[in-house]
């Protein structure tokens, strides 16, 4: 059998794998807790989505060529998620945020909504820089 490895998944989840680190890393610093729910959370610095997408396409480029369809099918997904990112999922955050504020001190049973949805145009740029020095370095390290 032909242990070969799907190099874009993998490069994928070590980008996934540093941007949430990250986050545990940052939160652990500011709050002096180790929250390992963190690691599976969303929203935050730097942005995980960004960073496994931009890692994904640039390591199918350099392993489709990067004018092939492949490459270009990866980019326009990575484009999507960083837009929805900072967009509608920024938003609902901002919205969850309202609305906690809002029932803050009134009775009721629902849970507070997690207001940490979406991403700052920061957070996803560093996620975006992030997941560009995986997919670079992903070749030289591994192929």
């Amino acid at each position: 059998m032909n242990m070969e490895w799907n190099h874009p998944l993998f490069a994928a989840i070590t980008a996934w794998f540093i941007a949430q680190a990250a986050k545990l890393v940052t939160g652990l610093i500011k709050t002096k807790k180790f929250d390992l729910e963190i690691m599976f959370a969303s929203g935050g610095m730097p942005s995980s989505h960004s960073s496994t997408v931009v890692a994904l396409a640039v390591v199918i480029g350099f392993q489709e060529g990067f004018g092939s369809s492949l490459f270009a099918l990866a980019t326009i997904f990575a484009v999507i998620i960083m837009y929805d990112a900072t967009g509608v999922r920024q938003a609902v955050g901002l919205q969850a945020k309202l609305l906690n504020d809002y029932f803050k001190g009134i009775r009721h049973k629902t849970p507070l909504l997690n207001e940490l949805v979406g991403h700052t145009e920061f957070q996803v740029f560093v996620g975006l820089l992030l997941g560009l020095a995986v997919g670079f370095l992903w070749p030289v390290l591994f192929f």
